[in-house]
C-alpha cells in the first residue's frame, strides 16, 4: 500500500501546474482558417481543391462558434473548470485564371469576430475585431474533372494585420508573420464516393511583444494532416465525414521551453448543398477527440455560404 501511495504521489508530482495564459496561443482563433480552426492550423473543407475554370470567381461568408471545456498540457487535463468560446466569421474572395496552362486560384481570407473566457478563465476577458490577412493561391497540377481527380499545392502568407494588445490576454491577431505550404488530393473511390487528402506545414515568424513585459514569442513548425470521405447523393448534395490530427508547433518566450508540444485530433460530420447552380450551402459539426497542449474544443459549428459568379 505503501508503494502504491509513493507511485501515486510520483504521478500527480508529474503533472504539471498550469497557468492559463500560457496556452492562449493554441485557444485563439486567428486567420488561419478556412471557416474553422485555430491558431495553428490551415482548416480546409472537403471540396476546397476541385479545380474550376478559368474566369470562374467565388465569393464566400463564413460563420465559425465553438466552446472549448477543458485545459490540457502534456496530456494531463488541468483541474480548473476552463472555458472558452468563440464566434468567427471569414470574408474570402477567389479568382480562377491559368497561368503558362495551370489553373491557379489567387484569393484573400479576412476573419473577424469574438473570443470571451468564460467558467474559471473568464479573468482573461474578451475581445473582438479584425484577424490577420490570409493570402493564398492554389497551383493545380493535376486537373482531370473527367475523373474527379486534382492535385494542388498552395502558399500561405499570413500577415500581421489584426487586432492586437500586448496588454490583452485574448486577441484576434497574432502579432507576427506566418507562411504555411499545403498540398491537396481528391480522387473517386467510386461513381459516388470522393476522397480528399490534404497535408501542410506551417513556420512561424516571432511575435516580439508578446504579453505585458513584451516578451519574445518563438514556435517550431507545425504539421497537420486532413482526410475527408464525401457521398454524392447527387451532383447538387454531398455527405461528408472527416479527421484532422496537428502536431509539432511547441514555442520559446524569451528563449524559455514552454514544453506544450501539440498533438491534436479531431473530426468533423457535414454536408453541402448547391441550393441554385451558383449558391451552395455547407454545415458542419465538430469537435477535439484528444488534445495534447492547449484548450480542447467539445462543439464547434461551421456554416458556410458560397456564390459562384
Amino acid at each position: 500500500m505503501k508503494q502504491a501511495g509513493k507511485a501515486a504521489a510520483r504521478r500527480q508530482q508529474k503533472i504539471p501546474a498550469i497557468p492559463a495564459s500560457r496556452f492562449l496561443a493554441a485557444a485563439v482563433l486567428a486567420a488561419s482558417a478556412f471557416g474553422s480552426g485555430n491558431a495553428v492550423a490551415v482548416d480546409v473543407d472537403a471540396g476546397d481543391y476541385t479545380a474550376l475554370p478559368a474566369g470562374t470567381n467565388l465569393a464566400l461568408v463564413y460563420y465559425q462558434h465553438a466552446t472549448r471545456d477543458a485545459l490540457y498540457a502534456r496530456g494531463h487535463k488541468a483541474p480548473i473548470d476552463a472555458g472558452l468560446v468563440s464566434d468567427v466569421g471569414i470574408l474570402r474572395g477567389v479568382h480562377y485564371t491559368e497561368i503558362g496552362g495551370y489553373i491557379v486560384d489567387p484569393q484573400f481570407l479576412l476573419p473577424f469576430g469574438r473570443l470571451q473566457g468564460k467558467d474559471d478563465l473568464s479573468g482573461l476577458g474578451s475581445a473582438r475585431g479584425v484577424g490577420d490577412l490570409i493570402l493564398a493561391a492554389t497551383v493545380w497540377l493535376v486537373n482531370r474533372p473527367e475523373t474527379g481527380t486534382y492535385f494542388g499545392i498552395t502558399p500561405f502568407l499570413f500577415a500581421p494585420t489584426g487586432s492586437y494588445d500586448r496588454d490583452d490576454a485574448l486577441n484576434l491577431g497574432e502579432n507576427r508573420w506566418k507562411f504555411a505550404l499545403q498540398a491537396g488530393f481528391i480522387t473517386k473511390l467510386a461513381p459516388k464516393v470522393s476522397l480528399d487528402l490534404i497535408g501542410d506545414v506551417t513556420v512561424y515568424g516571432k511575435n516580439d511583444a508578446y504579453g505585458a513585459t513584451s516578451a519574445t514569442l518563438k514556435q517550431d513548425p507545425s504539421v497537420q494532416l486532413q482526410g475527408f470521405l464525401r457521398y454524392h447523393l447527387s451532383d447538387a448534395w454531398d455527405l461528408r465525414a472527416g479527421v484532422s490530427h496537428t502536431f509539432g508547433g511547441e514555442t520559446r518566450v524569451n528563449g524559455v521551453d514552454q514544453n506544450d508540444r501539440m498533438e491534436t485530433t479531431k473530426a468533423m460530420l457535414g454536408t453541402a448543398w448547391f441550393v441554385t447552380p451558383s449558391v451552395q450551402l455547407m454545415a458542419n459539426y465538430g469537435r477535439d477527440l484528444s488534445v495534447r497542449s492547449g484548450l480542447r474544443e467539445d462543439n464547434r459549428i461551421n456554416l458556410r455560404l458560397l456564390k459562384v459568379f
